[in-house]
């Protein structure tokens, strides 16, 4: 095997690069292997695209996001490119890689065909939930089938088949956007699918986010529209050349199948014996009890369909069934040991009629399952039995977040136990990239429950919750949670497409507080660390892909909200009247009063004010805008006058929250004044016992302040503590994901009193990035990675930790133990990549080319 191997070629952000929007991607390549200062000195690009081949060569260093180095893709073409690198001197070169795919999707409105969207000719359902619908039509086509292409969205959220067969494997598609400004279509492979001769296409609709009920107190229905519809277009090449096109329109007919509802929020209904076998096959008969209409068009706004920037919704993974509970009133309840947002599949058999009834929900009280913190959720599914054998079922258009079920109703000829019920985990289908372990169980434990609650929360957008009735995309956790996210997955497409309804859902520099906005949840509000998302976001991820343009894209919008949308008083801050989150979730905040935090709402608005002004400046300078980059330096300059002027250090707010964030921004004037800030939080802390005294705006950046300030050893005690508020009472208390509250649980195990707590909710999670960058110690020096900084900082008794970035040029990693012997460090390093490693207790930098490198300090003790 070759030293250094070209492992896998991508274009764009896609992990997988069929029916992408981007006629020109950009080419990026991950390196395998070791080989002592391996760098790239130039590469090759073999592109082969309707039976020509050409062949590009560069004398280049450059592996991410390289230019497309031809003419542009049309729409729906295809190309295959490999790749080859150089090795600088008598470095070795590379292999050519694997060949690896990209094909474009429809990139102009008329590529479409005349598709339109269409829906059942019938009065839509008013105030109530909508019955998914059944859409088909049938056609031939002959001529041997070379190649065929499905293109298809909808007015709702969508199932697809053909001949009886399901379309590939996206569930909840296409996802959830800000539909007035932006409607995905999904491209599926639908070569093996089409028959010669005769064929049957079927689409089912749900109402998915688009109709759906949303938001909290009741919420509201039909926020972009009252109608459930599809638009797909099906494209078959025949192996003589010709092209047969299927699209929708009013010659297709519909009707209803057994699913009577199906939301978000509430749960499947479903009826077995109102299936209508073979709908979506040829030659099909309705049964006489079902009645199949006509179709109508609708409205379609060509101009906001668009590819999809990030992955799909998958079922992820399965989780077994670990115990059956009975209950003090002796209720059924299934435990999965684990708490997941998905659904059951069930594989049941019983008598016609019968009607099973499951509960989801995330704990247990007293022994019963826990409803109050749903609210007006109910998260529950009823399977009616048909009584034809067995039946294998599991929801379409509907998801929960649970650990526990209550089952109602179960047959007695199928046995309850783990062959009958599976759970099945759906998310956004991230590939994870970060990892982290140490030699404490507990910390192993709280990372495992991060990791599981960004994957129950990033469900097309980043969520704030799987559960209750909510499910909103809110910027400010997103923000807080962003850093350790880009970490432990691969983000980029993901926040991408969310950044840009982001800036679409802007009005006059204002965004709403949820993404995309419900109305039920607030419209457009100017509020801080949540409009500041804006900026914080894309610079986060700036700072993990090294990507200009994506950063150029969101420019604009973070512009518009310094510039705009921030409502200020006559010395640039923020205008007091404004309503705030401010510490959102103090933990002395009272359980009825999120917002009734310790450290002032204004005062924590006017220091993120300054922070994200100076990351616009920052952005500027990366993108060589010179006269932005000074304008807005000269902001921040101004505004840390005002905010001294508005905030005398005499009554600065003396809290954890309070000190971390003007220590975090560099708001003292110098180095002695935030030396005596510094030792002021670190007496605060230690008078606290070492328990959380932040909320949302300052927990993301607590553990980061203190290491910056040398104070390291004081945040692993605060780590590690074990009594509420900590991050491990949640551990202790055996949750699986992280809290939404310090306390979602009281100590004797009772729940929160507060409308607000949910058990899967990533913002306290963000502690993660600290596990990352100072126990691991492994962080991106550079943008992109090109170089990392790795500077692992032991402390709370560890005796080892490991870290993994799979980063866009391969794979970082480091390993390191304490002993009688010393400090040992090994460290890998891919390679066309650097890293600046330096020792616990030194202040020298080693500088370390690409290979697998041994370190040791045999002077380092505790």
């Amino acid at each position: 095997m070759a030293a250094v191997t070209v492992s896998q070629v991508s274009f764009e952000h896609h992990r997988e690069a069929l029916g992408i929007g981007e006629a020109n991607p950009r080419i990026s390549w991950r390196f395998e292997g070791s080989f002592p200062n391996w760098t790239q000195s130039g590469y090759s690009l073999e592109l082969s695209r309707q039976s020509e081949v050409q062949l590009f060569h560069y004398n280049s260093s450059d592996s991410i996001l390289v230019p497309w180095p031809t003419v542009s893709l049309s729409s729906a073409e295809s190309a295959t490119v490999r790749v080859r690198a150089y090795g600088e001197g008598d470095q070795p070169d590379t292999p050519w890689s694997d060949p690896f795919n990209v094909e474009t999707g429809l990139l102009t409105q008329e590529d479409w065909s005349n598709a339109t969207i269409i829906a059942a000719d019938k009065e839509t359902e008013q105030n109530a939930p909508h019955q998914p619908v059944l859409l088909r039509k049938e056609f031939s086509v002959g001529g041997g089938i070379q190649k065929a292409r499905l293109y298809i969205t909808a007015q709702g959220i969508y199932d697809a088949w053909i001949n009886g067969k399901r379309v590939g494997d996206h569930v909840l598609a296409p996802g959830w956007q800000s539909y007035k400004h932006r409607i995905e279509y999904n491209t599926h492979d639908v070569t093996d699918l089409i028959l010669d001769g005769d064929n049957a296409f079927g689409i089912q609709v749900g109402e998915g986010w688009y109709s759906g009920r949303l938001g909290y107190n009741g919420g509201a229905r039909n926020i972009w529209g009252d109608t459930l519809g599809t638009m797909a277009l099906l494209v078959i090449t025949s192996e003589d050349g010709t092209s047969t096109k299927i699209i929708t329109d009013k010659s297709w007919s519909a009707s209803t199948g057994a699913i009577i509802t199906s939301e978000i929020y509430d749960g499947e209904t479903y009826d077995s014996r109102l299936e209508q076998q073979g709908w979506s096959a040829p030659n099909f008969t309705p049964n006489t009890t079902a009645s199949w209409i006509g179709t109508k068009e609708l409205e379609t706004p060509y101009s906001q369909l668009a590819a999809p920037d990030g992955p799909p919704i998958r079922r992820v993974e399965t989780v077994e069934l670990k115990e059956i509970l009975t209950s003090p009133s002796g209720k059924t309840i299934l435990d999965f040991g684990q708490n997941l947002v998905g659904w059951l599949k069930l594989t049941v058999a019983g008598p016609e009629g019968t009607k099973i009834k499951l509960t989801h929900v995330e704990v247990l009280e007293n022994g019963e399952i826990a409803t109050r913190p749903l609210r007006n959720a109910t998260q529950t599914d009823y399977l009616t039995l048909s009584g034809k054998g067995t039946e294998t079922w599991e929801p379409t258009f509907t998801y929960h977040g649970f650990r526990f079920v209550e089952v109602d109703g179960w047959p007695e000829e199928t046995p309850l136990d783990g062959k009958s019920i599976t759970a099945i985990v759906v998310h956004s289908d991230l590939e994870e990239t970060g990892t982290f372990e140490c030699s404490n169980e507990l910390l192993n434990k709280l990372h495992k429950n991060v990791r599981w609650s960004m994957k129950g929360n990033f469900m097309s957008i980043p969520t704030d919750c799987p559960q209750r009735d909510e499910r909103l995309g809110w910027t400010g956790d997103a923000h807080a949670f962003s850093p350790a996210a880009n970490f432990l997955m691969e983000t980029s497409g993901f926040w991408r497409a969310w950044l840009k309804d982001f800036h679409s859902e802007q009005v006059n520099g204002v965004p709403p507080v949820v993404i995309p906005g419900v109305s039920a949840a607030g419209s457009a509000m100017a509020t801080a660390i949540w409009g500041d998302g804006i900026v914080g976001i894309p610079w986060n991820l700036y700072r993990t892909t090294g990507d200009l343009v994506v950063l150029k894209e969101q420019l604009v919008g973070a512009k518009e909200w310094i510039d705009q949308g921030i409502k200020r008083n006559d010395v640039g801050l923020w205008n007091r009247s404004t309503f705030q989150f401010g510490d959102w979730l103090d933990p002395k905040a009272p359980a009825d009063q999120p917002g009734a935090a310790t450290t002032n709402s204004s005062y924590v608005a006017d220091t993120y004010l300054i922070y994200v002004t100076g990351l616009v400046s920052k952005m500027a300078s990366e993108l060589g805008l010179v006269d932005d980059e000074s304008q807005y330096a000269k902001s921040v300059a101004d505004l840390t006058t005002a905010f001294w002027q508005a905030w005398p250090k005499g009554s600065i707010n003396e809290t954890q929250t309070g000190l971390v964030l003007p220590l975090y921004f560099d708001l003292y004037n110098n180095d002695d004044e935030a030396t005596t800030a510094a030792s002021r939080l670190e007496s605060i802390i230690a008078d606290n016992n070492y328990l959380v005294g932040t909320g949302f705006a300052g927990t993301h950046i607590l553990g980061s302040t203190l290491t910056k300030y040398n104070m390291t050893d004081v945040f692993y005690n605060m780590i590690l503590q074990t009594t509420v508020p900590s991050w491990l009472f949640q551990v202790d208390m055996n949750a699986t994901t992280t809290w939404e509250r310090w306390d979602s649980l009281e100590p004797d195990g009772s729940l929160n009193p507060g409308e607000m707590t949910s058990f899967n909710h990533y913002a306290v999670g963000s502690v993660a990035n600290w596990m990352h960058t100072t126990i691991g110690g492994l962080a991106p020096a550079q943008p992109g990675w090109k170089t990392a900084e790795i500077a692992p900082h032991p402390g709370g008794n560890l005796t080892s930790a490991k870290a993994s970035y799979l980063s866009p040029y391969g794979l970082f990693k480091t390993d390191w133990s304490v002993d009688d012997t010393g400090f040992h460090l090994s460290v890998d390093v891919p390679p066309n990549a650097n890293a600046e490693v330096t020792l616990p207790g030194s202040k020298k930098v080693l500088q370390l080319g690409s290979g697998t490198y041994e370190i040791s300090d045999p002077e380092f003790r505790y």
